[in-house]
């Protein structure tokens, strides 16, 4: 039984930025800790790290006052060079780790690193029918008391985006997925169990500059997104799935119309067919994108002054000279496009069943009295978080289980509404499940009757 909980972080998610900690006096005669972290200071532009990891995806944001995201950790392959290249470019802990898709291309390497650097809080899409290996993976990491949550969109205000502010002029926005506010995409089923179509893409903006990251998105996520308007131009574009049968397609290339284009793969990218068809797609006349690729070029650095963006390779492209420079303005200086190709229709969604209980006065452990008279829409501090929330996949500490307050602790079962099984209440699972995910039948059949099967840990 997988022990997994959706945190809420509701619309419009804020600011990330964290004050540094005032180092703690040093012991008469203790020895120097050893540091952790090597980074220089915050020079007052966006970096963004596309780390060469093989066969997989990592990338490390920096903002232009230090804030950090790492989107995706890579293999476990790439434990070894992760762990010795995160301290040279952090000054403290990560503040958020996005994991895009519960794949281990995207997440083998996780454990490693969070215990090399630390993390405050870690994203992930809340996927259903996730590997056990992946859900004690995100346990392990709760334990150690990063916050784990999901990309919801605020029960408020539904149709919002939900928006992760590093600090002020430059946002994170989650594309998709956007459960429970709309249904999750159908597909099916990759390696890992989960469904890729339902990864998590990204776009970062600063200025006039922007970075979509696609995740693992697949032609049906694609094709949603185009069908609901929400993609627009990138100044760079993270390719998902290049050898994946109809991802990035035509249609979705030429509206997000990207000046450059990063791919991570090992050896065998070039080898590809689909690959190659996909490169020739971004590098034709009409569209005219620069392509970049680990397995060739190393690690590749790009950094924004809110203008434009200018790319630094590890190697160069082959016949290139070292002294090239790579550079991409805010502003895309072609012509505009002009597109034959029309989207297919959105593929359709699965269906999300009705609550059996109707549920009255949610409470959502994130949301807190806020003064929204200067914004638009409100915001939703992460920090407001009361400690006894750290670890959403986990629980709060083995010797001090707690259950989550609505709950009975005698008769009926329970049951999260992200999940197709149902527990008794007095389960260990059943007390990590967050209030608002929470459904409550008065009897077994009750249960039964919402297709959800009975947990395998405590037969209820």
């Amino acid at each position: 039984m997988s022990p997994r909980i959706a945190l809420g972080v509701g619309m419009l998610l804020a600011s990330l930025a964290c004050q540094q900690q005032p180092a703690q006096p040093q012991q008469q005669g203790a020895a120097p800790e050893k540091s952790r972290y090597f980074g220089g200071a915050p020079d007052g532009k966006l970096h963004v790290y596309f780390f060469d990891v093989g066969g997989g995806e990592a990338a490390l944001i920096i903002s232009p006052k230090g804030n950090t995201v790492l989107v995706d950790s890579g293999p476990a392959s790439a434990q070894s060079h992760l762990v010795n290249r995160l301290p040279e470019l952090l000054r403290r802990e990560l503040d958020l780790v996005v994991l895009t898709h519960p794949d281990p291309k995207h997440h083998g390497a996780l454990d490693a690193v969070i215990k090399r650097v630390g993390a405050r809080r870690l994203m992930e899409p809340q996927l259903p029918d996730t590997s056990s290996a992946y859900d004690a993976l995100l346990t392990a990491v709760g334990s150690r008391g990063v916050r784990v949550f999901s990309p919801a969109p605020s029960s408020t205000a539904p149709q919002e985006p939900v928006r992760l502010t590093l600090e002020e002029g430059v946002n994170l926005t989650v594309l998709w997925p956007r459960a429970p506010a709309e249904p999750l995409l159908t597909g099916a089923p990759d390696g890992t169990g989960a469904n890729a179509a339902n990864s998590i893409v990204l776009r970062l903006t600063y200025g006039d500059t922007s970075v979509l990251f696609a995740g693992a998105a697949r032609a049906e996520t694609e094709s949603h997104l185009l069908g609901l308007g929400r993609l627009v131009p990138a100044t760079l574009l993270k390719v998902a799935s290049p050898g994946v049968e109809g991802a990035n397609s035509q249609a979705f290339l030429e509206t997000v119309r990207p000046q450059a284009a990063v791919l991570s793969g090992d050896d065998s990218l070039g080898r590809d067919p689909k690959v190659r068809d996909v490169l020739a797609r971004l590098r034709s006349s009409s569209m005219g994108a620069s392509t970049f690729r680990t397995d060739v070029n190393g690690e590749v650095h790009a950094v924004s002054d809110g203008k434009q963006f200018e790319l630094a390779l590890q190697r160069p492209s082959p016949g290139e000279p070292s002294s090239a420079r790579h550079i991409f303005p805010g502003e895309d200086p072609r012509p505009p496009l002009v597109s034959t190709v029309k989207p297919k229709p959105s593929p359709p969604t699965a269906k999300t069943p009705p609550p059996a209980v109707a549920r009255t006065e949610p409470v959502r452990a994130v949301e807190a009295p806020r003064d929204t008279s200067a914004r638009v829409s409100k915001v939703v501090e992460v920090d407001d978080l009361p400690p006894a929330r750290r670890g959403s996949r986990t629980v709060e500490a083995p010797e001090t289980p707690r259950a989550t307050a609505s709950v009975p602790m005698r008769g009926g079962y329970v049951a999260s509404r992200h999940k197709r099984i149902f527990h008794k209440p007095t389960c260990r699972s059943a007390r990590l499940i967050h209030e608002e995910n929470l459904l409550t039948f008065k009897t077994r059949e009750e249960a039964l009757k919402t297709d959800r099967q009975p947990a395998g840990d405590c037969h209820p």
